[in-house]
């Protein structure tokens, strides 16, 4: 296992390393496929590209892991061996042929993952997740196995409250970890959404995002009147229209026949998108 791992994980799951004893046979990329456990989603197609160009130069310097199935071979280790050979064209690959059960096939797709340095912050956040159930595992037991501190293993878990359109982003890369760690601490979900897309549409940095969710939290301290009135249907609705529209917090204040709509900005670069839609 990687040296970036904690020294406990390598204790939970039969060693993927090749030996000198082990029997190496081509197999042919038709007969391959990959493991249903993988917890990862997304390949990164351009180190699948570069990792082609050098197998083309030099070959598969080391060879898959794989277990016999019903029909061919499932691969255990290797994924990436395996895309960027058939993006090479290869016909074979050569591979080492290993006796493992579903449930080791799985824990060795989640722990070799953690090994992994460009994981994003969702990935991982459910790789340890899964560990933690998987193992029967205290987040103070995982941490130390995987050589990480406690609260950045809460952290990362705490990632997973989000609602589900701000966890794309952040697998997307459209939000950051800092992004999205910033959204947790904000109670109510709706503004969690609008606070994201605010970030996203005028690029916010993390300390402009925490500025707004600061600005929201000071204004809801103020204090309520003793005794709110029943408000207009039309009024709500109309608040709601100008919501979507704007993109941003609205509300429309009544005196009899008077009143004024109020359009909450977080900053100048905010400021100045609502005054060119109301060009």
């Amino acid at each position: 296992m990687s040296k970036r791992l904690g020294r406990g994980l390598d204790a939970l799951i039969p060693s993927l390393s090749v030996n000198e004893d082990d029997k190496v046979i081509e197999i042919s990329l038709s007969h391959l496929r990959p493991n249903p456990y993988q917890p990862r989603k997304t390949f990164d197609e351009e180190a699948i590209k570069e990792l082609a160009e050098s197998i083309k130069q030099h070959g598969i310097i080391q060879p898959i892991i794989v277990r016999t199935v019903l029909k061919g071979y499932e691969i255990i280790a290797g994924e990436r061996r395996f895309r960027a050979s058939q993006l090479c064209g290869n016909a074979t690959i050569p591979a080492v042929v290993r006796n493992f059960s579903d449930q080791q096939v799985m824990e060795i797709a989640l722990i070799e993952n953690l090994q992994r340095e460009d994981l994003n912050a969702i990935e991982l956040s459910l790789a340890y997740q899964a560990l933690m159930e998987k193992f029967s595992l205290t987040q103070e037991e995982l941490s130390m196995k995987v050589g990480k501190s406690r609260s950045h293993i809460a952290n990362f878990l705490r990632l997973l409250s989000l609602p589900e359109e701000i966890k794309q982003n952040v697998s997307r890369g459209t939000l950051s970890m800092g992004h999205a760690r910033a959204l947790v601490g904000v109670k109510n979900d709706e503004r969690k959404k609008e606070l994201a897309k605010l970030s996203i549409a005028n690029e916010w940095s993390v300390r402009e995002l925490e500025a707004s969710i600061q600005a929201l939290d000071e204004k809801s301290q103020v204090k309520a009147k003793p005794a709110a009135s029943k408000r207009d249907p039309y009024i709500e609705q109309l608040e709601e229209t100008l919501r979507e529209q704007f993109k941003t917090t609205v509300k429309i204040k009544q005196q009899k026949d008077r009143g004024k709509i109020e359009l909450l900005y977080y900053n100048k670069q905010d400021l100045e998108r609502l005054l060119e839609l109301l060009q």
